[in-house]
């Protein structure tokens, strides 16, 4: 019998099972943010140790910098510490850190793989729930908490257990105007935010296959948002492609020696699956969230469901309605950015549509594009899609997490609705506890923020 990714993986990095179900493996790529990991830093020097392998971890600060121009220059005294002691501690630890005075800054999920640090067969972890992001380069990569932020360090090595495996098929062809955003909420919508606990997913099938490496990310990145500890897509010639060339990968006759090892990290045709499930390209619309948990989401031409009497708290949070329409729904900020869909191609899709007629965003709504990095910013003001959404109405920011997370300047305020390209929906996320967050891919953030409410995309950009 074969095995899977995930289990090649984790065998050949377990050092030792310390407790039933309990392993102790080695970590390839420790990646840190100035919000997760100040505690861990602190612990060390309590105890008198010291970073095992700084030059296997990577740092930036993301979370909490401001996207107007200059990142440092917060608006909260917390922020400014957390940023200064990552500062710090990267330095004192001998640990690579982008720096934001030096144009390196950006999401660390975005970072890490445009420099290549993310390859084929290795465990990547760090103190945020969306590295499950670097699944797309099949790895196993999932978040961690403080503690064993502390226990990397220390040691490079962390406790953690043996997963079961999913295999997810998407089959057939996408329709036009439907993303890999809309996949990850079609899929979370049919399993569950619950779904996948206990499990990584292994995504595949021909959509998948067809996927470049940033669509492959987005869908690994909402793995989480099912339930899953991690998501991954087994390495193919796209993985090889977007690695080759770049500063963290090998180069030459080292490169060709690295695919053929990433060859033998996907899995076997005869392995066994704890679960195997297929999802029909053709059923896919594009989606929308209705409630406050990514699992709550339709197609925009489908009605709110009809909710039982434990989401009628939901409904009445967000403002809607069983029954109803999803489109129409007005807005007050759109939102196009974030570790989910901050990436080159996410804008240059929207600049797309964008380009082909007079768009203007609708006067009752902020929009806002933030770059999920400094590298992704610059590109887009060589290519003048910067200028393109700039006419367009929309805001261009400077790279960070922005308003996916609300823990810096760019905030929700009181009931406001935002049309998100973010992952996370949850009451409070976007910094307003009383914020309406309605999670979709950016080219219906873009359509909703022209028509000043939630819109079918493909009728807005005549998609088809």
């Amino acid at each position: 019998m074969g095995k899977t990714l995930y289990e090649k993986v984790f065998d050949s990095h377990a050092l030792r099972e310390l407790a039933p179900g309990q392993y102790q493996i080695v970590v390839d790529r420790h990646m840190l943010n100035e919000v997760s990991s100040p505690q861990a830093f602190a612990t060390l020097r309590e105890r008198g140790l010291r970073v095992a392998y700084p030059e296997r971890t990577f740092s930036t600060s993301d979370h909490t910098t401001s996207t107007l121009g200059e990142p440092e220059a917060v608006d909260d005294a917390t922020s400014a510490l957390q940023i200064a002691t990552m500062r710090s501690n990267a330095s004192e630890s001998g640990i690579r850190y982008f720096d934001p005075r030096q144009g390196e800054h950006g999401i660390i999920h975005v970072i890490a793989p445009e420099r290549g640090l993310i390859h084929p067969g290795m465990v990547v972890v760090c103190g945020d729930s969306h590295t499950s992001t670097y699944g797309a380069f099949g790895a196993v990569a999932f978040g961690i908490g403080t503690t064993q932020v502390r226990d990397v360090l220390a040691s490079q090595t962390m406790l953690c257990e043996k997963l079961r495996v999913r295999r997810i098929d998407i089959v057939g062809k996408l329709a036009p105007g439907v993303y890999a955003k809309d996949v990850a909420l079609f899929a979370i919508a049919r399993l569950g935010a619950k779904g996948g606990v206990g499990y990584a997913y292994e995504f595949g099938g021909e959509v998948v296959e067809r996927f470049s490496m940033e669509e492959r990310m987005t869908l690994c990145n909402m793995a989480i948002e099912g339930g899953a500890r991690c998501g991954y897509v087994n390495p193919d010639a796209t993985t090889y492609r977007y690695l080759q060339g770049r500063a963290h990968a090998p180069a030459g006759l080292r490169f060709r020696q690295a695919v053929a090892r990433w060859e033998k990290v996907r899995s076997d045709p005869d392995a066994r699956y704890d679960d195997r499930i297929t999802l029909h390209a053709h059923e896919i619309g594009p989606m929308v969230t209705w409630g406050t948990s990514p699992d709550q989401a339709v197609a925009v031409h489908e009605r709110i469901p009809v909710a039982a009497p434990a989401l009628a708290d939901t409904l009445s949070f967000m403002g809607l309605e069983s029954g109803q329409h999803i489109a129409g729904t007005r807005i007050d900020v759109a939102f196009i950015g974030s570790c989910t869909n901050g990436r080159l191609s996410d804008f240059e899709t929207v600049a797309g549509h964008l380009q082909r007629g007079a768009y203007r965003v609708a006067a009752s709504v902020k929009a806002l594009v933030v770059p999920g990095s400094r590298a992704v910013h610059d590109a887009l003001a060589a290519s003048g899609i910067d200028r393109l959404f700039t006419e367009a109405g929309f805001e261009v920011r400077d790279a960070g997490c922005s308003l996916c997370c609300g823990m810096n300047a760019d905030r929700l305020s009181g009931q406001q609705r935002c049309a998100s390209s973010s992952n996370r929906n949850f009451r409070g996320r976007q910094g307003s506890p009383e914020g309406r967050t309605m999670l979709m891919s950016p080219v219906m953030v873009a359509a909703a923020a022209i028509a000043g409410e939630i819109v079918d995309a493909r009728q807005i950009f005549d998609i088809a």
